[in-house]
């Protein structure tokens, strides 16, 4: 009874197939299952993983003893839900030797199982996790054994055993959903660049895993098996750029080889637009820009894009794109790669020839909502000074507050919202007497379009929209997730004398922004790039709330920050700790300079 619950749970396992949808076994028989006693064993391994290990011997001696129940069931456990979860995490507490065991099993003799694996929705998971511990190799280089390097050229001999099969059924694997990952994975590691997975690292399941890259060193062996890797996969790359899962392979061995291996890169990139651009089309129309439309190629085009030099860059956009940006840059799949090229491009010259061709159907792209677009082109000129008025005033255009110049005063809430001026600020009459304010909301883009108009040299309609401002307006601008970040960069951004008038318009708002979990970010990046006399002003404000400031989640924090105990009780001692803390940091702005 068990086991038939256990085989209905996998059945209908979220992400899996369904019934009478499931991957038959290679050799047409019935597929083999843990039986209910063995699956309850590995249900209780988790659960034992799940509460730790106080001492390393007790974890060692666990993960033996575990292993041990695996021995000649690996490929069994592996495919099923309950064991594989408990294998996988128990693999990350394995020593080399263990893993290269588990993965010697897992190959059979010729390593042919590794494909049966590493294409199931549970032993892709294994694979992957068997894979990842190369990393460890090198920890504590100072106390490795000889006894150590044999087991890790133990478990190199089993990574190189599965890049072999990995060549030969490559096509295989680069249109399975779990195949592919496994192949990810192998890549990251031949290159010695691993994305973190702290979850797989540790055992323990995490809330929020870093998403950091972990480089280590790897054997000159995993080198040459990268490079005949990317030959191979070069070798289909039809099936890269019309598949989505394969799409998704090659653009990781792009990313780690852009890290690891630059000229490998450069090579890859010229290999795939060559490709691309050598396929037949319509007269006059470059191929690449069926590519650019496509759902599957389009993310491997952003990619591209992203790690191209100079001359590619300029080639593709002379050859290919040149007179095309403005119907791609509003095609709801092509404008992602159009933005990729905007930001790759950002300081080189080509950007400027970019950038006039956009110019010429602004307002189309801002109807159509591609706002990432805008945003992109808007970050981009901070590069370049010449274009920045020219942007700025289509953007008021754009906004219709560009005539008259009174108008101008109420741009920055209208950058926020996203709204025309008509729109936000709603007229009474005909004649347009009676203007009714929409309550500010700040979207995601309209934040991050202020954001990159405070890097402009000429920052003054903004900070004169800023100053116009009511008090309600700027305590929603700064307790928002997105508002705030805008707010704080017009801060950073201003001058002392600058941040000083802004700091005086926000000084009845400190104590809610303290108590707000956005705005308590937004204060203390104002802190830190406050003067002595700045702060001594933000201080005064905030000392007689100090029963609520210290009683509140978020402000208890600047409470101690800002050392409020100490500007209260011995002020001289925090004026010369401030002094210092300011001398420092114009020592530290200087040298960066």
């Amino acid at each position: 009874m068990v086991e038939e619950m256990e085989v209905k749970g996998q059945r209908y396992f979220k992400g899996g197939q369904k019934k009478g949808q499931k991957r038959p076994a290679q050799d047409g028989t019935k597929r083999r299952r843990l039986d209910g006693t063995s699956v309850s064993y590995f249900r209780r391994v988790s659960e034992r993983l799940n509460e730790g290990f106080t001492e390393e011997e007790e974890k060692a001696l666990f993960v033996e003893n575990v292993l041990s129940e695996v021995k000649g069931q690996a490929v069994l456990v592996s495919t099923d839900m309950t064991g594989s979860v408990a294998l996988e995490r128990l693999l990350s507490l394995a020593s080399p030797a263990q893993v290269a065991g588990v993965l010697a099993e897992l190959g059979g003799e010729t390593g042919s199982e590794f494909r049966d694996v590493s294409c199931d929705q549970c032993g892709g998971h294994v694979m992957e996790s068997a894979l990842r511990q190369a990393h460890r190799w090198n920890e504590d280089d100072s106390e490795v054994t000889q006894e150590d390097q044999e087991h890790c050229g133990m478990l190199e001999a089993e990574v190189k055993r599965v890049c072999g099969v990995v060549r030969e059924s490559l096509v295989e694997f680069l249109k399975d959903p779990y195949g592919s990952h496994v192949l990810r994975t192998l890549v990251q590691v031949l290159s010695g660049s691993l994305s973190s997975d702290t979850a797989a690292q540790t055992g323990k399941k995490q809330k929020k895993p870093k998403a950091e890259v972990l480089d280590f060193e790897i054997p000159v062996s995993f080198w040459w098996e990268l490079k005949h890797l990317s030959e191979r996969l070069m070798d289909n790359i039809n099936v890269c750029v019309t598949s989505s899962s394969a799409s998704a392979a090659l653009q990781t061995l792009l990313t780690v080889c852009h890290r690891k291996r630059p000229l490998l890169c450069r090579k890859l990139i010229k290999g795939i637009m060559g490709y691309l651009t050598s396929l037949s089309s319509a007269p006059g129309v470059s191929p690449l820009l069926v590519f650019l439309k496509d759902p599957s190629c389009s993310h491997l085009m952003q990619t591209v894009f992203s790690f191209s030099q100079k001359a590619v860059l300029r080639d593709v956009y002379r050859k290919h794109l040149r007179t095309q940006l403005m119907p791609l840059a509003l095609h709801p799949i092509a404008n992602y790669t159009i933005q990729s090229l905007i930001t790759a491009s950002a300081r080189f010259r080509v950007f400027l020839k970019i950038f006039d061709e956009l110019m010429e159907g602004f307002e189309a792209i801002l109807a159509a909502g591609h706002m990432g677009v805008v945003v992109l082109m808007v970050e981009s000129c901070v590069h370049w000074e010449e274009k920045q008025n020219e942007l700025l005033q289509r953007l008021l255009q754009a906004f219709h507050c560009s005539e008259p110049a009174s108008l101008q005063v109420s741009c920055l809430p209208l950058f926020l919202s996203l709204l025309a001026y008509e729109v936000y600020y709603s007229t009474g009459t005909a004649e347009g007497d009676g203007l009714t304010q929409r309550r500010l909301a700040v979207s995601y883009h309209g934040s991050r379009l202020v954001q990159a108009l405070a890097g402009f040299k000429d920052r003054s309609v903004l900070m004169n929209s800023l100053h116009g401002l009511g008090s309600a307006d700027l305590l929603t601008l700064g307790t928002d997730r997105s508002g705030s970040h805008a707010l704080q960069k017009l801060l950073t951004a201003a001058s002392d004398k600058g941040r000083g008038k802004i700091l005086r318009k926000l000084e009845e708002l400190f104590v809610p922004l303290a108590c707000s979990s956005c705005g308590s970010r937004l204060l203390e990046a104002a802190w830190n790039s406050a003067t002595v006399s700045q702060r001594q002003s933000i201080a005064e404000k905030l000392v007689p709330s100090e029963s609520q400031l210290r009683s509140d989640q978020f402000a208890r924090h600047i409470w101690a920050k800002f050392g409020l105990t100490n500007f209260m009780k011995r002020r001289a001692d925090w004026q010369e700790v401030q002094t210092g803390e300011s001398k420092k940091r114009k020592m530290f702005s200087d040298i960066l300079q």
